[in-house]
């Protein structure tokens, strides 16, 4: 009986098994909270639904650097010749996709999953000037703006005239970080240009470039060197949030999901608030791509599709990190609770990110606004 029992459970379990099984490799870029995020959290869920596959992570270290390396990886495999590539999934930055594209590398796969449908944002058309519609995925978009103390600026600024004035009459009380030591301060001067530059400043998201736009820039400078000098300078991120929480300065700009963070671990207080100036401030996605020779590519549509579902969104994106979504902010409302939607919302409603939430300068454009900078405003 037993002889004949084995072989019967033996067969069924084998019908029950995936026909084809298979291991799906994630290539991602940042720090290893990434990878963390896709192995301890994205793999269970995606191996739940999908009994038999599996899902690895592998991380290519932070900043562009990380990015670098996948591109470096799909060029190797290109120019090899290689018939099915070893990624399935890549996350990488922005500025890297338009080269991606531009050597066949990816595949045109957002209108073929469901969550295609509720990206609204226009970085995910556009990255710094090259149009990626239709080969990205945002997985979350990180932004900056503005922090301050309503105790010490109980009505605070609404545009980057009115934040120019306010610190002129209030010596020292705005702090950022210059262009050194982290993006937050990139990211003001930038919107500072955007502001007061004599050019088009839609030219400067969207390229193409003219050294001409280049020569419109003096009058900017020469106000923000004033405002300079009239502000505190902070040793980076980190430093301006520091300066914020002792209240040795009352504003200054900063990355939304540091800020919701630090006041998380209680480092930071928590009655302080943002907001988002007019015409805007730039931020920055992370984007899901698909490579064009993926040895998995249907099961890497259905992670991307799963990822970035509203629920997924929700969850992984702002509740444990404090990013925004990548998809439209409405349809992962009704995913949160109250408190956390109010906490992440409030201050900056899904309107104002996505009406001054800008992306920042073309490379070219970028590299010169900071190389005016130090020429021009530097203190």
């Amino acid at each position: 009986m037993k002889h004949a029992v084995l072989p019967a459970l033996l067969a069924l379990g084998l019908a029950a098994a995936p026909v084809t099984a298979a291991e799906l490799t994630v290539v991602t870029a940042g720090d290893q909270n990434m990878v963390d995020y896709v192995n301890n959290y994205l793999a269970p869920l995606f191996e739940k639904q999908n009994p038999g596959d599996t899902v690895r992570a592998v991380g290519t270290g932070p900043g562009d650097a990380g990015s670098q390396k996948i591109i470096e990886r799909f060029a190797a495999q290109a120019k090899a010749g290689s018939a099915a590539w070893d990624t399935d999934v890549a996350v990488a930055h922005e500025k890297f996709i338009g080269p991606m594209i531009k050597e066949g590398y990816l595949e045109s796969y957002r209108d073929k999953i469901p969550t295609g449908k509720m990206v609204t944002r226009g970085n995910a058309d556009m990255a710094l000037g090259s149009p990626v519609k239709g080969y990205v995925m945002p997985m979350f978009n990180s932004q900056t703006a503005i922090a301050y103390n309503p105790a010490l600026l109980p009505n605070p600024p609404k545009t980057y005239e009115e934040i120019a004035a306010w610190a002129k009459a209030n010596p020292r009380q705005f702090g950022y970080n210059g262009i050194k030591g982290g993006a937050s301060g990139v990211s003001f001067v930038m919107g500072w240009i955007y502001a007061f530059g004599e050019g088009d400043a839609q030219k400067l998201m969207n390229g193409p470039f003219d050294e001409a736009e280049t020569k419109k820039w003096d009058k900017a400078f020469q106000s923000l060197k004033e405002f300079t000098a009239n502000a505190t300078l902070t040793p980076g991120n980190a430093g301006t949030l520091d300066m914020l929480s002792r209240g040795e300065i009352a504003m200054g700009p900063v990355w939304v999901d540091m800020f919701y963070s630090w006041q998380a671990d209680g480092r930071l207080p928590p009655e302080l608030k943002l907001f988002l100036p007019a015409p805007g401030m730039p931020g920055q996605p992370m984007h899901y791509v698909i490579p064009e020779k993926a040895a998995n590519r249907d099961l890497a549509e259905k992670f991307v599709a799963l990822a970035t579902s509203p629920e997924v969104q929700a969850d992984g994106i702002v509740k444990r990190f404090n990013w925004y979504p990548g998809i439209d902010a409405e349809f992962v409302k009704p995913k949160l609770d109250e408190a956390t939607w109010n906490k992440l919302f409030i201050d900056i409603p899904p309107e104002d990110l996505a009406k001054y939430g800008k992306p920042f300068p073309i490379s070219p454009y970028n590299n010169a606004i900071l190389e005016a900078y130090e020429r021009q405003a530097a203190q």
